[in-house]
């Protein structure tokens, strides 16, 4: 009995901090799912953010796994804002095969202003400014670099246009983020998010035409390079609508589940799930191979009390070093 017994993770039952890939045939769409628990409550616990910068940050790491998991190579994708908000960078990196890390810079003093003035809204705390994307493929390669601008939308519409501008594919992008009570005598309350990454792939490439962005050169009059109005994809996307964000996150629903209540009438297909989890890539040789090119004046003025500290940003972890080291 116990060897045919389905444990979490085997079998289709992925669980937290797995990326599933699936695909619904009959609507030509493909997609990826994730809940994350504690790898992401792991990276939030570790800054102790502020509430709203720790929702926001949420929303990054989310949307970086969902777009970084499908890298077909060896790399890093990476997703930074620059803003002239109160949370005026944020910054999460996926590496392959499934190691993320992230970090959220931001101005204590506008943050309390703004809470307390009531404009604490996401996109009022990012503010004006851009949203970069990035493949990195390694030191002999080159980098590939998206930016969308940020003004006054959500990340989700911002991933929308990034799809629209770049790939010219169709897509749609759920995320939800909360801060739920853990049963149990651990207690306490626990980060969690979730998202669904959408995309319209039929094997006529016309069909998935989207239209210009405005300015854009495409012909006005042709209707074919309007929204896609295929009554598949327009289906598809009245499914997602119908997902509240707290269900991409509940652990009681299970990523599977999710995807079974929206598209079982169609036949969804769920392939294994891949794992993610925080892990930091700095090293003690990284640092001092960027110490080794600073001038004899930058080492000084580096040093203090005899010591060089360099901490890193996403975990937190000092490394120190000799001046004496860098000649």
């Amino acid at each position: 009995m116990s060897e045919q017994t389905i444990r979490l993770g085997e079998f289709g039952f992925a669980g937290d901090d797995y990326v599933v890939p699936f695909d619904v045939e009959a609507l030509d769409v493909r997609g990826r799912a994730v809940q994350v628990g504690p790898m992401l409550d792991q990276i939030l616990a570790r800054h102790d953010y502020p509430e709203p910068v720790a929702r926001l940050l949420a929303e990054v790491i989310v949307l970086t796994v969902l777009l970084g998991s499908s890298l077909k190579f060896d790399g890093k994708f990476i997703v930074q804002t620059r803003t002239d908000g109160p949370v005026d960078m944020l910054v999460a990196d996926f590496t392959t095969p499934g190691s993320v890390r992230a970090y959220a810079r931001f101005d204590q003093e506008r943050l309390d202003e703004a809470v307390a003035q009531g404009e604490a809204s996401p996109e009022a705390l990012l503010g004006v400014g851009v949203l970069a994307l990035t493949i990195d493929q390694g030191e002999h390669t080159q980098r590939y670099q998206g930016v969308v601008e940020l003004n006054g939308s959500t990340l989700e519409d911002v991933a929308r246009t990034y799809f629209r501008q770049s790939e010219q594919i169709p897509t749609e992008v759920r995320l939800g983020v909360a801060r739920i009570v853990v049963p149990g005598d651990s207690g306490g309350e626990r980060w969690r998010a979730g998202g669904l990454l959408l995309q319209f792939l039929p094997a006529a490439p016309e069909r998935s035409r989207m239209a210009d962005l405005p300015g854009g050169d495409g012909d006005e009059d042709d209707n074919s390079n309007g929204h896609p109005e295929d009554n598949a994809w327009q289906e598809a996307l009245a499914l997602v609508e119908t997902v509240e964000p707290d269900e991409l996150l509940d652990p009681s629903v299970g990523t599977e589940r999710l995807l079974y209540r929206l598209f079982h009438e169609q036949g969804v297909r769920v392939y294994e799930g891949v794992g993610v989890k925080e892990e930091c890539s700095c090293s003690r040789d990284k640092i001092k191979a960027i110490l080794d090119g600073f001038t004899a004046e930058e080492i000084e003025e580096s040093t203090e009390d005899g010591i060089i500290r360099v901490s890193c940003e996403f975990c937190s972890k000092e490394y120190t070093f000799d001046p004496e080291d860098f000649g």
